[in-house]
């Protein structure tokens, strides 16, 4: 018990620190001992504490690494363990849904993305110039809809980095991406409407590695991608909703992320908000040298 207790409290330790503390309290307790005896006691001890720490790594309750050894932890009955592991199963589960949303939702923007960027490029090419100023909209950036009644107070901010908007009535906000796929740019995947014909153009869109999973993407649904709600000062609440079809202009790429989103928001991109142990036995020789 003494060993086990030393061990559990200092969390990594070595057989000679423990060994020398309990001879050390030993000794100090028995102060009657001659000095010859006290020499054979100590021998004793640590005897003993080599026995005890075999026994605890044996039970799995320390580890040993050369001379380090580690604290692992008392043994729990089957079923607090079970139960444990249950939880700790289903938390995994939980992120690995969230990492696929995650990498779905990311999939989605770069075909949005890519085809964007082919179709200005088809667009400049007819054209055989580049669009009028007047006709483009640089991403990122949102929309925000409401009623033609709406009354709306717009205040911006000296360094025009911040603007305050306060709306009378109910409105909506759309991000860039959800933009892009009402236009199509997302080859029909986040609808589950991918043609044969989309989904080629889509696997062409992403690097190799991503290829099979872009199919899998087409063939069954797409994980749920979570959106925000933000409330105003006057209780009225933004949030991303879908946006009709229809847009006007071309749309201007950019490789910065939009921090006001609702397909992005879930993405890593621009999220806002918030060994294998050896197991020696121990070597008396060799802790006492």
């Amino acid at each position: 018990m003494k060993v086990c207790e030393k061990v559990q409290r200092k969390g990594t330790t070595s057989y000679n620190e423990v060994a020398d503390e309990l001879v050390a309290e030993f000794s100090a307790a028995d102060n009657h001992i001659l000095p010859n005896e006290s020499a054979y006691d100590q021998k004793n001890i640590r005897r003993r504490v080599y026995d005890a720490l075999n026994v605890l790594m044996a039970m799995n309750i320390i580890s040993k690494e050369k001379k380090e050894i580690k604290w692992i932890g008392l043994p729990t009955n089957s079923a607090q363990e079970c139960q444990n592991l249950e939880v700790e199963r289903q938390r995994r589960l939980e992120r690995i849904k969230q990492k696929q949303s995650q990498l779905q939702e990311l999939i989605l923007q770069q075909i949005a993305f890519k085809n964007l960027v082919q179709r200005n490029r088809q667009a400049e090419q007819q054209a055989s110039r580049p669009p009028p100023p007047n006709s483009v909209i640089h991403l990122p950036f949102i929309i925000v809809n409401t009623s033609k009644k709406t009354v709306i107070d717009c205040s911006i901010s000296n360094d025009k980095f911040e603007y305050l908007f306060n709306f009378d009535n109910t409105f909506e906000i759309h991000d860039d991406v959800e933009v892009l796929k009402r236009m199509g740019m997302a080859c029909g995947l986040e609808s589950g409407t991918c043609s044969a014909q989309d989904l080629k153009t889509a696997r062409s869109l992403v690097p190799k590695a991503l290829e099979p999973y872009v199919t899998e993407m087409a063939q069954g649904s797409i994980g749920g991608v979570f959106v925000t709600s933000v409330s105003t000062s006057n209780g009225t609440r933004l949030s991303a909703s879908d946006l009709t079809n229809g847009a006007d202009g071309v749309l201007a790429t950019s490789s910065s992320g939009s921090q006001y989103s609702g397909s992005r928001v879930e993405t890593p991109v621009s999220y806002v908000g918030e060994d294998e142990e050896e197991d020696d036995d121990f070597n008396e020789n060799e802790e006492e040298d």
